[in-house]
């Protein structure tokens, strides 16, 4: 591994930090430390003075000049390091909102000296800088991509430092352990009082309760901050693309009274409360001799097979076929969720063979979409999100998660050496572990690979 404050970043970078669509504003960053050189040559305050002369957290009002002539009125906001998001000197070209005029600003910044930015190296010069953890990194781009209350609200606490604090505690906890270890196994002769089985069996107990927490934690709220792949499944004509056209609001699957009408994956993300499903509407499941409704049923298998989440949908209008029955076996061990459609129509289906065989079940007419309320409960209940806690400590990301699953293999070795009897040497090696995942999490201890693997997810200009 190789220490974060190892890794060099030079130059100056420059790059459009507002959407590519017309706006009332744009904004153009230069980050680095020739950025207020560089704003110079571009930019004249009316005031008449250069951007050089400037303080910290101060606007000036003037012109962008391409080519030694004006292109735009714009306000530069100059920020002096350390104190700036990066932790370099930063200057922020705000001008009209037009895509040309905001990439034009762009060229002439570029023909001023600075490099276009990679994604996300304004964050993660932050990160370098010392300005922010990995785990706040990461969260600014959870932030960014939240689709709802509870998303959101749960990245920026991770923004705020939750995640770190409740990370650096389990990981302090065991450095000194670890060190006190180390002491005693390295210097025999001296008096290093030998920590008891009883105070290290607490040590890592205490550590092992946190990470399963915090794993179970990020599994109850997945669906929430990151979205679950999801398939509707169910014979022909039970209603699926209209529960799909429900979910999503709008007519995005076709639906007629003719079986097999859905033939391909039809796919879509939907927010249904604070849950995101990556929703995907598949052809019935019949047996046919069509060619091509054929192909769509066994695409309708092969995605059911590795979806995270199935509802599957039966009209309870009719008496249950032997491919509903078919249905309930595939769905039997999985987490599914059980949809009776048409409610509107009355039931003659036998409801209780389907309820004693799903983990969740909801009777609902898709068509005027009664029910949807019980839908929304029974989905929170099914993925554990009634249960998540957006102002706790989260993981965001499946790297954060591995990095705690890691974790706790390594507390699950050291307590399972405790009680072989082994020596604790051994011991030691297994907390040492331990502390290397929780300190990649942050990335303390992250590889320049891992960092790069991070930074290349985020979008450009931030």
């Amino acid at each position: 591994m190789k220490e974060v404050n190892t890794v060099e970043q030079t130059g100056t970078v420059a790059a459009i930090a507002t959407p590519n669509a017309a706006g009332g504003i744009g904004i153009v960053r230069i980050s680095g430390g020739d950025a207020i050189t560089v704003a110079d040559k571009v930019f004249s305050a009316v005031s008449g003075k250069p951007l050089s002369e400037a303080a910290g957290y101060t606007a000036h009002f003037g012109t962008v000049n391409l080519d030694g002539k004006p292109i735009d009125e714009a306000i530069a906001l100059v920020f002096r390091a350390p104190k700036s998001y990066t932790g370099e000197d930063t200057v922020e070209l705000s001008c009209h909102g037009g895509v040309y005029i905001v990439r034009r600003v762009l060229r002439a910044v570029l023909g001023a000296g600075a490099q276009p930015a990679g994604p996300g190296e304004f964050t993660k010069r932050a990160f370098l800088n010392g300005r922010i953890d990995l785990a706040k990194a990461e969260s600014v781009m959870s932030l960014i991509s939240a689709q709802g209350e509870q998303a959101a609200s749960a990245a920026f606490n991770t923004l705020e430092g939750r995640l770190s604090g409740r990370i650096e505690e389990v990981a302090h906890s065991i450095i000194n352990v670890c060190a006190h270890l180390s002491a005693w196994v390295d210097y025999p002769d001296e008096d290093i009082e030998e920590l008891s089985t009883d105070e290290l069996e607490k040590t890592f107990t205490s550590a092992k309760l946190e990470l399963e927490a915090l794993i179970r934690g990020f599994e109850n709220g997945r669906a929430i901050t990151q979205g679950v792949d999801t398939v509707i499944v169910g014979r022909p004509n039970v209603g699926k693309s209209t529960l799909m056209n429900l979910l999503s609001g709008s007519e995005r699957s076709i639906v007629t009274d003719v079986p097999g009408t859905t033939r391909d994956v039809v796919e879509q993300t939907v927010r249904v409360g604070e849950n995101l499903l990556r929703l995907a509407d598949t052809a019935g499941i019949r047996d046919t001799d069509n060619e091509v409704e054929s192909i769509g049923v066994e695409l309708a298998k092969k995605r059911l097979s590795r979806a995270e989440l199935v509802i599957a949908v039966f009209d309870g209008a009719q008496e249950l076929t032997d491919e509903d029955r078919e249905i309930v076996d595939f769905c039997s061990g999985r987490r599914s969720l059980a949809v009776v459609n048409k409610s509107d129509l009355g039931f003659v289906c036998d409801t209780e063979y389907i309820k004693n065989r799903f983990g969740a079940y909801v009777e609902i007419s898709a068509k005027t979409a009664e029910g949807g309320g019980d839908l929304e409960k029974a989905l929170s209940d099914l993925l554990g999100t009634s249960d998540f806690d957006p102002s706790a400590a989260a993981l965001m990301s499946e790297r954060q998660r591995s990095c705690c699953v890691r974790a706790l293999d390594s507390i699950k070795d050291a307590l399972s050496a405790l009680e072989s009897g082994v020596t604790l040497d051994a011991v030691n090696v297994c907390a040492d572990c331990a502390v290397d995942a929780l300190l990649e999490l942050t990335g303390e201890r992250a590889s320049e690979a891992v960092v790069s693997e991070v930074f290349s997810q985020f979008c450009v200009g931030k």
